[in-house]
Parts: C-alpha cells; structure tokens; sequence
C-alpha cells in the first residue's frame, strides 16, 4: 500500500505516515455530505435497483459530479461491479435519491396496505351480493357466479398474459405503481419505477413480482369472501333453488356433479340427484337440503377459488426469489463502461508491496486516543505573505498547500485510503468563504476522524475584515466543524485541549 501512495507524487511518504484507517467525519455542507439519518439499502436488490436508477438519471441528465464518489468506490476494492454500486449508494446519498427511494417504498406500503383493505371488503360485498339481503330464495348457480366470476375471468385473463404476452403489466401491478408514486410525492422518484421494471426484466422477474401482487390480493378476496359466507350461513337462514328456462333439469345435475366432486373428495356434502331435481321446482324447507346446497357452495368457492390463487401466488413467490438470486448488475450496459477507467484505471497497481506498519486502534466506540498518532496539518490557497509551513509538533504530518486540482485529488486519495485521526486545515479568513472552499473542507473533513479549522491571523501590517471574519465563523458553525483563530498544536498533537 505504501508503494502505491508513493508513486503516486514524490511527497506522499510525509502523509502516509500520519494516517490511519477510522471512519470518515460526516460535517459538511449541505450539497456536498452524506445524510447519516437515511438508512442505507440493506441487500443486493435494492443496491441494484438504486444503481441502476442512477445510470438512468445520468442517461437523461449527464454525468454527475462524482470525484469524491469514484475515489471511495476505488478506495472500498472489489469487483467493478461492485465499485459501480458503492459509487452509485453514496451519489444516492449525497444529492437525496436515496431519501425519495425511501419515500417511495413508504408510499408503496401505504399503496399495498390500501389495495388490501379493498380486497377484503371486495370479497365482503360479494358475499353479500350472492346472498342476498332478503328473505327470497337464493339461486344458487347465480350466487356461485357472483361469487366466483370475476375472479376466474381475471384468472384466465391473467394465465393468457402470462403465456402469451410474457412480462405482462397486471392493471393491478399498474395501479400499485401510480398509488405508490402519489403516496410518495417526492419529484426525485420519477426514475425508480422505470429502473426497477428494467431491472427486473433482464432476468424475467417483472412477470412473477406482479403475480405474486395479483394473485395474493385475489387470495385476499376469495379468503374474505369465504369468511363472509360462512358467517351468514350460520348466522341465517337460506333456501337455495336453481332456475333455468332454456336447460333441463339433467344439465343441472350433471353441472352440479362436476363442480362438486373435487370438493368431495376434501368432506364437502354433495346434494344428490333427487335433491338437486326437487330443489329445480321449489326451494326445499328441510335442513338436509340447506346443508348440502350450502356446504356444496362453500366447497366449490374454497377449491375453484382460493384455492388455485394461494398455489399460484406461491409458485410465483417461489420463482421471483429463485430469480432474485440471481440479479446481477450488467457492467457492458450504457454507461457503466464509461466508469471502468475511473474506477478500475488500468495503472493502478494491485497487491502489496510494502505492508502498513500496524496501529492499535482500540476497538471502542466515540471518541479514539490514538496518542500522537495520525496527525496532519493542511492548508488552503494562501499566498507568499503567509510563511509556511510554521514550526510544527515533531509527531505532526505537513500536508503543504493545496493550490492545484492534482494536489487536492493526491491528497484526497490518501485520505480515502487511510483517513487521519486528527486533521487541523489552515485557511486564510481574509479570503471570501465561498462555495468552493468550504466544499474542498467538507471533503477533507471526511477523511479524519475529528477535524478543526484554523483561521490564520493577518500578515503584519494588516488586519482581518470583521464582516468576513464572521462569513467564515457562520460557515463553518454550519458545518459543524470547530474552528479557532490560534494554532490547536495541543489537540492536533494529543489530542486534547
């Protein structure tokens, strides 16, 4: 490791010794830091899903602003996949994808828990229909196609998109998305849907998320209308008939028979042939024939019903986990091969030539005392009026000047690889406190565990503005970050004040 820092500028060696392997800070500027309080994607989908939206913002928009992101991704190793991902999970971080993500899978909860509540009362209000809210004779061919119509065409709707027109969106997949994306109203969400349909189309999984959506939901209603009719058979009194003008009665028995014998076989009573013919004339007063009709009619919803949507919806469940496995992120794809030179340059050296001399660093949580180790002094564009560096703490790192580009990326780098325990940042406050040099502080702040801002005084013979001393004061309390207008040689050394 440190023959690669070394190659990379003939001044590394100072800083590579002052520098340690902690967590980088998180104070910086609102544009430019990481949201802590946002909980990252906890596995491989969501990485995937969050990537590839990325590649679709910058397909649409251009390339993001991403230094910073591409030097942790090649500071964290890996696979190229894997430094693409870890690339797009901080930009996500850093410019609010990844907080409308979370607003809309918010939204798509609440959407869910609405499509459910609907199904449940759905299957209620069909119950209801079938039986009917008076006191007249229930036709029971009539309640069975009340009961069960719309869900077998739905069914049969749904088989045919899925063997003929593949990954079909279910107009109850499409509604799910469109209350989802209401529900989250975050303008930042409009390229997640779109991401997550390509993304899942790659390995054919679109076609088994809905299923599992469509089929559960009509579980849903067939379990909720099962329950309802259960409970008005045994809370009422029903008298079941049949009622036909153009088909005999012989149709009605063989019908009756067909349907019925599949739920026979589980229990369910089979009216026989002169109870079904008698039942054809006049509603039968007897209990045996409103037991059977009924337990006939609840045998046939159960195995006609419920019970294809329940093995359905595991068998799509089962697929879609079998094929979420194997997700995985397509490197050759539009704008990712723009990324391979910067996140896997081809001079960069692998393995180790020189191993890092070991630091004990106590595995214990808030602040570290490192002793004098990891201490290191930078400053930011001053001028030939300031004499630098000043006499420094012998176990302290001089970082120099970071005039350039390329001394502030060399110096980033290094810090990405081995982040300071202490880092003090010299700035000249008779300097304006613009955008720029705070975004350049913020960055640097992430690369030491604790950091504070030095605010030189004024050369001899001249004076600090106040106005502008109190920009630099207000900036940076907004950061969070300490600052002083002395020299902090007692904590950058110790650690203490």
């Amino acid at each position: 490791m440190a023959a690669r820092i070394a190659e990379a500028s003939s001044g590394s060696s100072l800083l590579s010794a002052g520098l340690e392997r902690l967590c980088s800070a998180h104070s910086c500027l609102p544009s430019t830091c990481v949201t802590a309080a946002v909980a990252p994607p906890v596995n491989s989908l969501h990485s995937l899903w969050l990537t590839e939206t990325l590649r679709l913002r910058e397909e649409h928009a251009g390339p993001l602003e991403d230094l910073e992101a591409n030097r942790r991704a090649r500071a964290e190793g890996g696979e190229l996949s894997a430094r693409i991902q870890h690339r797009a999970l901080w930009l996500s971080q850093r410019d609010g994808l990844l907080e409308a993500w979370q607003h809309w899978r918010q939204g798509s909860r609440l959407a869910l828990l609405a499509l459910l509540i609907a199904a449940l009362f759905s299957g209620a209000g069909l119950a209801f229909a079938a039986l009917g809210n008076d006191r007249a004779p229930v036709n029971v061919f009539w309640a069975l196609g009340s009961l069960m119509g719309l869900n077998t065409v739905m069914l049969l709707g749904w088989l045919g998109g899925l063997l003929f027109a593949g990954d079909n969106t279910a107009s109850l997949g499409r509604l799910w998305f469109w209350l989802s994306e209401k529900l989250a109203r975050d303008a930042r969400a409009a390229q997640l849907v779109p991401a997550l349909v390509l993304l899942l189309q790659r390995q054919r999984l679109n076609r088994w998320a809905l299923g599992t959506l469509v089929n559960g939901l009509w579980s849903l209603v067939s379990l909720s209308a099962l329950t309802v009719l259960l409970l008005l058979l045994a809370t009422r009194r029903y008298e079941f008939v049949w009622e036909t003008t153009l088909l005999d009665g012989d149709t009605f028995v063989a019908l009756t028979h067909a349907l019925g014998a599949l739920p026979a076989v589980l229990g369910f009573l089979l009216p026989d042939d002169g109870l079904i013919r008698a039942s054809g004339d006049v509603a039968l007063p007897l209990d045996s024939a409103r037991q059977a009709w009924a337990a006939w009619l609840v045998g046939v919803l159960l195995v006609y019903g419920l019970l294809p949507r329940l093995l359905l919806c595991a068998v799509c469940r089962w697929r879609w986990s079998r094929g979420r496995k194997a997700l995985q992120l397509d490197p050759s794809l539009a704008g990712y091969g723009a990324l391979r030179e910067k996140l896997m340059p081809s001079s960069e050296r692998l393995g180790i030539n020189d191993p890092a001399p070991a630091l004990s660093i106590p595995d214990t949580a808030g602040a570290l005392h490192l002793g004098n180790e990891g201490a290191l002094l930078v400053a930011i564009e001053l001028d030939g009026e300031h004499t630098w560096p000043p006499t420094l703490p012998a176990n302290v790192c001089n970082a120099g000047i970071l005039d350039t580009r390329e001394q502030r990326q060399h110096l980033l780098e290094q810090l990405s690889r081995h982040p300071a325990a202490r880092l003090v940042i010299a700035c000249d406050p008779r300097r304006s406190a613009d955008r720029g040099s705070l975004a350049l502080i913020a960055e640097l702040a992430r690369g030491a565990s604790t950091t504070r801002v030095w605010l030189l005084p004024a050369p001899p013979g001249q004076a600090l503005d106040n106005q502008r001393l109190g920009d630099w004061h207000s900036a940076l309390g907004a950061m969070n970050l300490a600052f002083s207008d002395s020299a902090p040689w007692q904590w950058l050394e110790h650690g203490d004040d």
